[in-house]
């Protein structure tokens, strides 16, 4: 074992709380609905950038290249001033939702670049301009474009010209739980010298102001300079750790103090409650106000100012330490750089044991940043609905409206957890579909920690009473697509493969929780019982011709292909459970046929023609579609050739001929079902047959579906892409779907790049770019494909090249091309910047990725969210598993050698050659 398993392994077992700090700071806490408190739901607007330096949070801080511990009672980040801003840089500048032309966007660059698991390693970069941050230019050029306009970005301003700026970079190195070594390193990569004030920053987070002004902790200044300290006391506040920590500051720099409390003379031009308000450091550095910070040295806020005066190339470096010990007779910084030393030696011992050693330095710097992304984007999520809708002690009541207005169905909600963010700028709340798959990529690394986050939803205080998961904190009541028995089923046969056990106990508690949510799908989103499923816009927000979360204008409602198809997969995922758990408790073979019954009456119903009924299957197009119902009973196929279309894939599944020998019971219910009820079975792929290795399939496709949707899927005019698998085929470039409804033209146009239209707020596209996560499911749905039809099942890919592959050379050959967004081409070119040159050509930018939300269509380029490693981090996977390229087809071995574990492979066991 590496370290940094001994670690991990320490952490499971609750030996070492090496988990306890972590990245846990949010890169934005203002415009949330936590802390919106507005009478209609304003978020953007109740608390925006311009509050955010004055204002208490009510439920979460936020900062840069911050850290704090798991309950965020202490949090520390950085503030930065280039002697010219209006403010300091304290956190991330972006647009609000109703500033942008395509939505929120953050209008910074920062980068993850390394973190282990358990945090005992971690490095942040943010390039700081030297001349004035363009806060207004920036709203106002955006304002004035419309959504046909490109974002005006921070490199569209010229700030970068001649590289007038400072690379910051942010190290921490745990040398135990509790003492976390800080180091800060800043280079002006400019022409000329360049002052900088450099202010690391110490706080609690305000549990105070609602009700407990008793339970105040305090900080105070300790030890003088040189080398002064900052001493945090938590002694008036309930903790499980130690009640004193230590923040030890390298060389003479001035300690200022103030409170995180409103400063709300300035905000409501009202008397502020303390006399030393939040934005006191901000007011003393910027404005010179002396009388901003406490002369006394204690608060609740402090920060340690470094004036800098930085020459052209030159590097200065700052050290601090957080501690549990003063380290009295004792200099603090001995053995720093040594401890540095060994923590990042033991962060590259820990990804050999992860990152293939056959890729490239490119890859492997891929890799590396990807699992970055997604260990620095855990956020401490801390949302009370019952306290949110009541209002606290101390502060003036909530509006009357919002006992029925946004989430008050959700009073049972109490979430104090640190959770995976999609991006802890644009999207700092959890998502609970995207959640499914960033633990793909954690299950590589930490396989507890994916356990834990899938679990976490399942509780009784995330999930509802009546079985549904919380979508997202803007509308709990949402629904997603039900992944989370796919990712629980991959997480689990992940962690096998690595671990070399199976945690049957995380499979049995997350299946009975999973069944509950099971039941609330069935009961709630068949409208009329027929195992066709609605769901609304089931988180492809604007892929349809109408706002599928909205009531549909002609009346009536949607039976979703998708909806559907997601139930489909969702009954075969906790069929693959059960069927794992019946191995050695047979009781679970009851369960098991109860959802190969369920998948069967599903599947039939997208295929059935029967009385006064429509399948979602077109014979004449060969494809699926949703099907429009209206309130007279007739049916309108809505044909739109997107990722509707393509989501019945996903509901496929094999199985091994010994497991079925294994389970009698179920084996005899499922023969006596395909030999008596050949009117549910004979439309679709019914296990009858066996395949390669004597493999039975479940799959809603039959062969000859499968062949036609393959058909679109696979050419170049339609869906493929030179990255991956397109959300709408671009057949609708020249061909919009249009629909007119009482007198109101509705259409659906290819969109390949940022949304033209503004359904569900209009930042995110699902009208033509490339999405990894459905692009990863249909990966996986071909190999699985491929797993039961073998070699002898070819389709020609690209559709009409003439060239015949297996479906696990055409899953291999989509998995490169999305890899290969990330990755240099011939001409060291990386299509995920597109025509950003300072990213493509500067040496000091072109190794560091960023994992954007979406990628265009034609061009590959990022779009959407610039820090959405979240469910794009699944590109590690891809690349753990398949690598860069393949030169050489490989195909799966002869029947009799195959693998018996079914889609193991998939999993990083034994990978078909």
């Amino acid at each position: 074992m590496t370290n940094e398993e001994i670690r991990l392994a320490e952490s499971r077992t609750r030996k070492k709380h090496w988990k306890r700090w972590g990245p846990y700071l949010s890169e934005r806490a203002w415009g949330t609905v936590r802390e919106d408190y507005s009478p209609h739901g304003n978020a953007w607007e109740y608390l925006p950038h311009d509050h955010a330096r004055s204002r208490a949070y009510r439920w979460n801080e936020d900062g840069l290249a911050g850290i704090s511990d798991r309950r965020q009672m202490i949090c520390f980040a950085l503030a930065l001033w280039n002697e010219r801003d209006p403010i300091l840089k304290e956190r991330i500048f972006g647009l609000t939702g109703n500033e942008g032309n395509h939505g929120e966007d953050v209008k910074e660059y920062y980068f993850y670049l390394d973190s282990t698991p358990s945090h005992s390693y971690m490095k942040y970069l943010y390039k700081y301009p030297q001349a004035e941050f363009p806060y207004a230019k920036l709203v106002e050029e955006n304002r004035r474009r419309d959504k046909r306009q490109p974002e005006f970005e921070l490199l569209d301003t010229g700030l970068f010209e001649e590289d007038r700026y400072f690379d910051v970079f942010v190290e921490y190195a745990k040398a135990d739980v509790e003492d976390i070594l800080i180091k800060i390193t800043v280079t002006n990569r400019g022409p000329d010298a360049a002052n900088l004030r450099v202010l690391p920053t110490v706080w609690f987070r305000n549990t105070w102001s609602w009700g407990h002004r008793d339970r105040r902790p305090t900080l105070h200044k300790s030890r003088p300079a040189p080398n002064p300290v900052i001493e945090l006391n938590l002694s008036q506040v309930s903790q499980t750790q130690s009640e004193t920590r230590w923040l030890h500051c390298e060389g003479s720099p001035e300690l200022l103090f103030t409170e995180n409390e409103t400063n709300a003379r300035r905000l409501f031009g009202i008397e502020n409650l303390a006399r030393f308000v939040k934005d006191g450091i901000n007011d003393h550095i910027v404005h010179g106000v002396k009388e901003s910070v406490n002369p006394e040295h204690v608060g609740s806020k402090a920060a340690a100012h470094y004036k800098l005066s930085v020459g052209s190339g030159e590097t200065v470096v700052i050290r601090m330490r957080l501690a549990d010990s003063n380290f009295k007779g004792k200099n603090a910084f001995d053995a720093f750089e040594k401890t540095f030393a060994l923590r990042r030696r033991e962060a590259d011992e820990f990804y050999a044991t992860v990152i293939p050693q056959d890729l490239s330095a490119d890859a492997k710097n891929v890799m590396r940043q990807g699992f970055a992304g997604m260990l620095w984007s855990k956020q401490f999520y801390h949302y009370v609905i019952k306290d949110w809708l009541r209002g606290d002690p101390d502060n003036p009541g909530p509006p009357e409206a919002r006992r029925k207005g946004r989430n008050h169905q959700w009073t049972h909600l109490y979430n104090a957890d640190v959770i995976s963010m999609p991006d802890k700028w644009e999207y700092p709340w959890y998502a609970a579909w995207d959640l499914a798959f960033h633990c793909i990529p954690l299950a590589l690394v930490d396989p507890d920690f994916a356990k834990e986050q899938l679990t976490l939803m399942l509780r009784e205080w995330y999930m509802h009473p009546n079985g549904q998961i919380p979508a997202y904190e803007w509308a709990f009541g949402d629904v997603n697509p039900p992944v989370h028995a796919w990712a629980a089923w991959r997480v689990y046969k992940i962690d096998k493969k690595r671990s070399g056990r199976g945690d049957r106990e995380f499979l049995k508690r997350i299946f009975h929780k999973l069944m509950l949510n099971f039941t609330w799908w069935v009961n709630r989103k068949d409208a009329e019982g027929m195992n066709i499923f609605q769901g609304g816009f089931l988180g492809l927000d604007n892929i349809g011709v109408f706002d599928r979360g909205a009531p549909l204008p002609t009346g009536g409602y949607l039976e979703q292909s998708d909806g559907t198809s997601w139930m489909a997969m969702y009954t075969l995922n906790l069929l693959a459970i059960a069927m794992e758990l019946a191995k050695e408790e047979p009781c679970y073979e009851d369960v098991a046929s109860k959802f190969w019954e369920h998948f069967v009456y599903i599947a039939h119903a997208m295929s059935h023609r029967g009385h006064n009924s429509i399948g979602l299957w077109n014979e004449e197009d060969g494809f699926f579609y949703d099907v429009l119902k209206l309130p007279d009973g007739s049916h309108v196929p809505m044909k739109i050739r997107s990722l509707v279309g393509l989501i019945p894939l996903f509901a496929v599944e094999t199985l091994e001929p010994e497991v079925l020998d294994r389970l009698p019971d179920f084996k005899r219910r499922l023969e006596w079902f395909i030999d008596n009820r050949p009117d549910l079975t004979d439309n679709f792929a019914c296990m009858r047959s066996e395949g390669m290795g004597e493999r039975r399939l479940l799959s809603i496709a039959n062969e000859d579906q499968l062949r036609r949707i393959l058909s679109y899927m696979l050419d170049e005019l339609e869906f493929l892409s030179p990255h991956g698998i397109r959300a709408l085929s671009q057949f609708h470039r020249e061909h919009p779907y249009v629909l007119h409804v009482k007198g109101t033209e509705h259409r659906v146009d290819y969109e390949p790049g940022e949304s033209l239209t503004g359904i569900f707020g209009g930042n995110s596209n699902w009208r033509g770019p490339i999405w990894f996560p459905v692009n990863f499911l249909l990966v996986e749905s071909l190999q699985k494909f491929h797993h039961y039809l073998g070699n002898d099942f070819k389709v020609e890919f690209p559709t009409g090249s003439g060239n015949m592959k297996t479906l696990w050379d055409v899953a291999d050959e989509l998995s490169r091309r999305m890899t290969n967004i990330f990755l240099r081409d011939e001409k060291g070119q990386r299509p995920v910047f597109g025509n950003l040159q300072k990213f493509q050509t500067d040496p000091h930018w072109r190794d560091l990725i960023l994992f954007y939300e979406y990628f265009h269509g034609d061009s590959g380029s990022g779009v959407g969210a610039s820090h959405q490693t979240g469910w794009t981090g699944v590109v590690t996977k891809l690349m753990q598993q398949s690598g860069e390229f393949r030169k050489n087809n490989k195909t799966e071995p002869a029947a009799a050698t195959a693998p018996a574990s079914g889609i193991e492979s998939w999993d990083g066991a034994s990978v078909p050659r």
